[in-house]
């Protein structure tokens, strides 16, 4: 029977036929594979080597996450047990296929275990200088871009800053530049920066409201270790948090501090990361935001099974339309309101609902 190492060793000289296989609504571009993200959505946000000694080494950069094919297999199949998982590679390593890339071998994942800490942590610095090199937000692009999407208070959040000049790097072409940048802090349990995450902003609009992403593949990109964190507001540093709200996307939450400026809540950036939030041990009542689409329910399902778990109730928060920020912008805060109250608790929205 194949070892893990070995399995992952295969894998990777088939690289471009697992990612046909896995990430199918992707494509090849280069030495690349660019796909939306594991959940096989379209888009060119997850990038695959296919060629060289990283063939079968792949990263999401809105997200962070990274792997090699057995992790990829885990992620796009959402299997736990690494049993399973090797099955499943097993399976797909008998099917007729022919080879499409001779990839060069991978190191042992008894090396791969360091290596990943090592980056990790590299990376977690990484982050930690870049929004030290921040300035706040207000009167900035980032911040007339979040003005833009009727959100009118980012600037009230110590978790936003912005970045004039972020470096920019086109993974499919190695062509660097820079952007402006509205730079968020991913934070853990006690409060220590532990990523960024970055939106690039286009600096040629000339009124706010017309202020959008810059113009590349890939305008929001994180760093640093994200799992079980998240960016914050309102959420008091080693603090009592009976209730909160926890969802994927920056403006969507920030969309619902707009109109509860007082209730705890954190964006964990992905489906992904969602599911795997580490949760405050003295929460009652964990309002989870999710979005319309079928990544945004795997996010949902999977928090909410962990909130049972340790006795915390998980209740749905739904938007009207795509979005809790296309609900704000298209339907206002009013109409957003009343569909918040009519989800809430009557304690919770009397307590954190705008009058």
């Amino acid at each position: 029977m194949l070892s893990a190492s070995q399995l992952a060793d295969h894998l990777a000289k088939n690289v471009e036929a697992v990612c046909r296989h896995y990430l199918s609504a992707g494509r090849r571009l280069g030495n690349y594979w660019l796909v939306g993200d594991v959940a096989n959505n379209s888009g060119r946000s997850l990038y695959v080597h296919l060629a060289g000694q990283r063939a079968g080494r792949w990263t999401d950069c809105a997200t962070g996450q990274h792997g090699d094919l057995l992790d990829l297999v885990r992620e796009t199949c959402g299997l736990a047990d690494f049993r399973d998982v090797a099955d499943e590679a097993r399976r797909f390593l008998s099917l007729p296929h022919p080879p499409l890339v001779d990839a060069d071998r991978l190191p042992s994942r008894g090396s791969n275990v360091n290596d990943h800490a090592s980056a990790a942590a590299s990376a977690a610095d990484r982050a930690r200088r870049l929004f030290r090199m921040t300035q706040p937000l207000a009167g900035t692009v980032a911040d007339g871009y979040l003005r833009g999407r009727a959100i009118q208070h980012g600037a009230l959040h110590p978790a936003l800053r912005f970045h004039p000049c972020c470096y920019y790097r086109d993974f499919a072409t190695g062509v660097t530049s820079s952007y402006p940048a509205m730079i968020a802090a991913v934070t853990d349990d006690v409060g220590a920066i532990t990523g960024v995450h970055r939106t690039y902003l286009d600096s040629a609009a000339r009124i706010p409201r017309s202020i959008g992403k810059a113009r590349v593949d890939t305008p929001r990109r994180a760093l640093g270790r994200l799992l079980g964190n998240a960016v914050r507001f309102h959420f008091p540093v080693q603090g009592f948090v009976p209730v909160m709200v926890a969802g994927e996307g920056i403006e969507s939450i920030l969309s619902l501090s707009e109109v509860m400026p007082a209730m705890p809540m954190v964006a964990a950036l992905s489906a992904n990361h969602l599911a795997a939030f580490r949760l405050p041990t003295e929460c009652i009542r964990l309002y989870i935001a999710t979005d319309a689409d079928a990544a945004g329910r795997h996010g949902v399902e999977g928090l909410s099974r962990r909130a049972q778990a340790l006795r915390i109730l998980p209740l749905v928060l739904a938007p009207e339309l795509g979005d809790f920020n296309e609900d704000l912008r298209r339907l206002g805060p009013a109409r957003l309101m009343a569909s918040l109250r009519s989800q809430l608790a009557p304690d919770d929205a009397r307590a954190f609902l705008l009058s």
